[in-house]
């Protein structure tokens, strides 16, 4: 498949065209998941579009769509249908996104102390806040 939609010096889209190795586990068309190089559970993988887009929103739909299924069927052949798990996808250097091309890792978590470690500042808010977000979102729906 040529695909136009990837750059020269991404990391990722070396690896979809082939230039740099990787234990690549299952790719389709539009997608492609492999084996994490510096894993935080035994079997962590990540799932990429083969277009480059640095944030999910910039990444086409049909794209999108090829995306969430093949990461499901890695879980399972993973054995994730009998475990715990974290779908992970970080946008920009502010959420942790290391390089700029998206992806999805899919991240084991065998034990508590295994694992993504995640933490959750939770926030109060009033109804009339939330009200006030609904509104701004969906006015640009």
């Amino acid at each position: 498949m040529t695909n136009n939609n990837l750059i020269d010096d991404c990391i990722f889209c070396k690896i979809i065209r082939g230039e740099i190795p990787s234990h690549k586990i299952a790719e389709t068309d539009k997608a492609c998941a492999f084996l994490d190089i510096n894993p935080i559970s035994e079997g962590h993988c990540l799932v990429i579009p083969k277009y480059h887009g640095e944030f999910f929103h910039q990444i086409p739909d049909d794209y999108l769509a090829d995306i969430l299924p093949l990461a499901r069927k890695v879980a399972l052949a993973s054995g994730l249908d009998e475990a715990q798990y974290n779908l992970l996808q970080n946008n920009g250097p502010m959420a942790h996104q290391v390089v700029p091309h998206v992806h999805f890792h899919i991240i084991p978590k065998p034990r508590k102390e295994e694992g993504l470690i995640v933490g959750w500042p939770m926030k109060e808010a009033s109804q009339d806040k939330l009200k006030g977000t609904l509104n701004r979102i969906k006015e640009k729906l």
